[in-house]
């Protein structure tokens, strides 16, 4: 299924991506909103041998077949590859995406996007760095905070009580702290 990342780490949704006003991306086909681990570029007849999978790859269609089953084979391959989305930028080469590409994407489930003329790829991957970098960032003030509120914990009335409702808040769950027992 398209989407699924083989890539370890973080990942953005793809609606994040897109909803970026300053690339003017518009979603050609919808299916889900898949996490995207980095935006390549690659004009390469079958690229999926050079993915990790979670990618958004990004193509001007160069060697885009132009047969149905050549398409089919093509998106099917990128679906194998556990690539998360396409993008399709028009022109040089297709002044509009290609209808047939559009029909093997909603076929396999496969996120369509169109990168407008003026938006260049190196664009759209500086602007998954920079969400990626922004959920990292945002991952090491949660982490700082709950080390702060853990350390403060400690040297509470019922350091114990207040250490699990810390920890708890911290993973978004609960804590309980149980003795050793021999079931257990």
């Amino acid at each position: 299924m398209a989407g699924q990342s083989r890539a370890q780490g973080h990942t953005v949704p793809l609606s994040t991506v897109v909803g970026r006003r300053d690339l003017g991306l518009t979603t050609l086909v919808a299916a889900g909103d898949p996490g995207i681990g980095w935006a390549v570029a690659s004009e390469l007849a079958d690229p999926a041998a050079y993915l990790r999978g979670g990618e958004l790859l990004l193509t001007a269609g160069v060697n885009l077949p132009a047969a149905p089953a050549g398409l089919r084979g093509y998106v099917d391959s990128l679906v194998g590859a556990g690539v998360s989305a396409l993008g399709f930028g028009v022109t040089p080469v297709h002044d509009t995406v290609p209808a047939g590409l559009v029909e093997q994407c909603r076929a396999r489930g496969l996120p369509l996007v169109e990168v407008p003329r003026p938006t260049p790829f190196a664009a759209v991957s500086q602007a998954v760095g920079a969400e990626l970098q922004e959920l990292h960032l945002r991952d090491l003030r949660r982490l700082g905070e709950a080390h702060q509120a853990l350390a403060l914990a400690v040297t509470a009335d019922a350091p114990v009580d207040r250490v699990l409702r810390v920890l708890a808040d911290a993973l978004g769950g609960w804590a309980v702290l149980a003795r050793p027992s021999p079931a257990v």
